[in-house]
């Protein structure tokens, strides 16, 4: 822990003044990582992709979702305004 502490930069505040968690938050969250990716199959994958891209669509504002169609399933990627947004809507819909 004191090599992470040493080695870290010193505009880095590991404490969530919210909850009290101690963690290196950019360490979680990536900036740039704003694209959720997610494959389906069976006879239901398109209906379960097109369920959550418009949940994700409803709940944000500046998102965008696309579906394809492969030969396994259905692919479902949705793009997030940013990548906090993403990981809320992962941890909401338990992905």
């Amino acid at each position: 822990m004191k090599a992470i502490e040493a080695n870290q930069a010193s505009s880095v505040n590991d404490t969530c003044t919210d909850c009290g968690s101690f963690v290196d938050i950019g360490a979680v969250i990536a900036e740039e990582d704003t694209e959720l990716t997610l494959e389906f199959s069976g006879k239901d994958a398109d209906t379960k992709a097109r369920h959550l891209c418009d949940l994700a669509v409803k709940r944000f504002a500046n998102v965008s979702g696309q579906i394809d169609h492969t030969e396994a399933g259905v692919c479902l990627r949705i793009t997030f305004d940013v990548a906090a947004e993403k990981m809320i809507f992962q941890l909401e819909q338990g992905l």
